[in-house]
């Protein structure tokens, strides 16, 4: 178990990938400057077998609960990952991201960015079963099990550019 530090960032539909990464250079800066070192920028569709194969190095998915997910017949591919027929949970894989990988001092890789997932999923007869909720935002969430502040400094500027929707700080006195 232990402590952890929550954040979810949300862009509208409306950014484009090129104003994200534009955003996302900026924060780059400001992580190299804290002592983040080495940074990787990515922007990538993951639009083959091999880029959705790395898209699983780079997040989890994203989570949808809905009862019409339980016992529903859904594709074993890609296009959904980890679904609980019994439960009604499933996740889905980005389609597109634009992110920013950050290493600290103990060689630990850290994401900060967004990825876009698709607006439905689909069974195998590519029939409507679920909503992901994020009507073609951006959208990205992760932790980290540190209590170092320049986490927290990166997640500022999230928040300083309108794009931090959630924080957890389990590591800050009640």
């Amino acid at each position: 178990m232990g402590l952890t530090y929550h954040f979810t960032f949300k862009a509208p539909a409306n950014k484009t990938a090129a104003e994200l990464e534009t955003f996302l250079r900026g924060v780059e800066k400001e992580a190299q400057a804290l002592g983040f070192k080495p940074t990787l920028m990515l922007n990538v569709n993951f639009d083959t077998t091999e880029r959705k194969q790395f898209s699983r190095r780079l997040t989890t998915g994203w989570p949808v609960e809905d009862e019409r997910l339980k016992g529903a017949n859904l594709p074993d591919d890609s296009r959904v990952w980890h679904h609980n027929a019994s439960e009604g949970t499933c996740r889905m894989p980005p389609s597109k991201g634009v992110v920013l990988v950050v290493t600290d001092d103990h060689g630990s890789e850290t994401i900060f960015g967004f990825f876009q997932f698709p607006e439905a999923v689909r069974d195998t007869h590519r029939k409507v079963v679920a909503e992901t909720g994020l009507k073609g935002c951006w959208a990205f969430q992760d932790h980290v099990k540190s209590p170092d502040k320049r986490y927290r400094e990166i997640v500022k500027r999230f928040k300083d550019a309108g794009y931090l929707v959630e924080e957890l700080d389990e590591y800050k006195p009640k």
